[in-house]
C-alpha cells in the first residue's frame, strides 16, 4: 500500500510539473497570432491615423502584426462598450483609448458607459493632441474675439462640430462657453474627420478638433486658438486661449494609448507594456508621427495609470464647475 501511495504521489507531482511547464511555454509563446486593436472612431481620423503609425513596427517588437478594427459611434461609446463587455482577455484584443473622452463619459453617463478606469488595464500611452478652435477658410471670424462677440449678440446661433459628446472637443467648448459667457449649439459627429469636414464645407460655423487633423488641413481652415497651457510646436503662431484672455486650459487635451480588458493575465500585460513603449520610441515611428503633425507623449503602464487617476479627479472638478446650473 505504501508503494501504491508513493506511486500516486509521484504521478500527481509529474502532472503538476508538466502543467506548470506547459503554462510557462504557452505564456512564452504569446503572441502566436495577429493582435486586434479596436479603434472607437472612424477610419482616417486622428486616433485611427496615429494607431496605424504607432503599431506599424509590431512585427519587430511583438513578433506579430496588429490589425486595426474600427467601431465608431457615440463619441467612442460604441467601441469602448463593446470592448469591456465582449473582448477576449487573452491579449489578442486590445483597444485604443482616448483621454479625457472615455473617463469623461464614464462620469457623465455612468449608466450608458460600461467602461471606466477600473475595468480597463492601461498598457502604454503614445501621444498628446490638444484641441484647437477652427473655422472655415472663408469665415468672417478672424479671431476668437470675433466669434465671441457674434455669439453674444446671437445666443445659440453659432454651431460647433466635434467628435461626439463629452470628448475633448466638447469639453473645450464647454470651457469656452463658461469663460466667454456665451451659449453655442454643439453638433456631435461620429469622429474627428466628419467633424472637421463639416467645418471645411461650412456645414457648421466653427468647431473644436485635434491639432493633428487641423494641422494636416491647415490650408483649408483658420485655426484661431489652441486649448492648452502652452503653444503647440506644430502651429507655433497660434496662441492659447489663456494668452487671449479666456480661461480654457488643457483639460480637453487628447491623450491616446493602448489598453487591455480587466482580467488579462499580468504577464501578458507586462510583455505588451514593455513592447509598446519600445515601439512608440522607435525612430521611424516617431518620424512618421512628427510628419503627420502628431505629438508624442510616451508613458509606461504605471505612468499611464497615474495619468488616468489624475484626469478622473480633474474632470470631476471641472464638470462640477461647468455643468452646474
Amino acid at each position: 500500500m505504501r508503494w501504491k501511495g508513493l506511486y500516486l504521489k509521484t504521478i500527481v507531482l509529474v502532472v503538476v510539473c508538466l502543467f506548470l511547464l506547459g503554462g510557462t511555454v504557452v505564456a512564452g509563446e504569446y503572441p502566436d497570432k495577429p493582435i486586434k486593436l479596436i479603434v472607437s472612431y472612424s477610419p482616417g481620423g486622428a486616433t485611427d491615423f496615429q494607431a496605424r503609425i504607432v503599431t506599424m513596427k509590431a512585427q519587430t517588437y511583438l513578433g506579430q502584426p496588429i490589425v486595426i478594427i474600427n467601431k465608431p459611434g457615440g463619441g467612442g461609446m460604441v467601441g469602448w462598450n463593446w470592448f469591456v463587455t465582449s473582448a477576449s482577455k487573452d491579449g489578442y484584443e486590445l483597444v485604443a483609448y482616448n483621454v479625457p473622452h472615455f473617463i469623461a463619459q464614464s462620469i457623465v453617463y455612468p449608466d450608458k458607459a460600461k467602461y471606466n478606469i477600473n475595468n480597463m488595464e492601461p498598457i502604454a500611452n503614445w501621444g498628446t493632441d490638444p484641441a484647437v478652435l477652427v473655422v472655415p477658410k472663408n469665415s468672417p471670424f478672424n479671431s476668437v474675439q470675433d466669434l465671441v462677440d457674434y455669439a453674444k449678440k446671437n445666443p445659440g446661433k453659432v454651431t460647433f462640430s466635434g467628435a461626439g459628446r463629452f470628448v475633448g472637443h466638447h469639453i473645450a467648448l464647454l470651457q469656452l462657453e463658461k469663460a466667454a459667457g456665451i451659449k453655442a449649439k454643439y453638433i456631435p459627429y461620429k469622429g474627428g474627420v466628419p467633424a472637421l469636414l463639416a467645418v471645411i464645407s461650412g456645414e457648421v460655423m466653427a468647431g473644436f478638433n485635434n491639432t493633428s487633423d487641423a494641422y494636416r488641413s491647415r490650408d483649408r481652415l483658420k485655426i484661431l486658438a489652441v486649448a492648452d497651457i502652452k503653444r503647440n510646436p506644430f502651429i507655433p503662431d497660434v496662441k492659447t486661449f489663456q494668452e487671449l484672455g479666456f480661461n480654457v486650459d488643457d483639460t480637453s487635451n487628447n491623450r491616446r494609448g493602448i489598453a487591455a480588458p480587466k482580467g488579462t493575465p499580468p504577464e501578458i500585460i507586462k510583455k505588451l507594456s514593455d513592447a509598446f513603449v519600445k515601439m512608440f520610441e522607435d525612430k521611424k515611428v516617431q518620424k512618421r508621427m512628427k510628419d503627420g503633425g502628431s505629438g508624442m507623449m510616451v508613458l509606461t503602464r504605471e505612468e499611464t495609470k497615474e495619468m488616468w487617476s489624475r484626469t478622473e479627479k480633474e474632470l470631476q472638478k471641472v464638470f462640477k464647475e461647468i455643468l452646474s446650473k
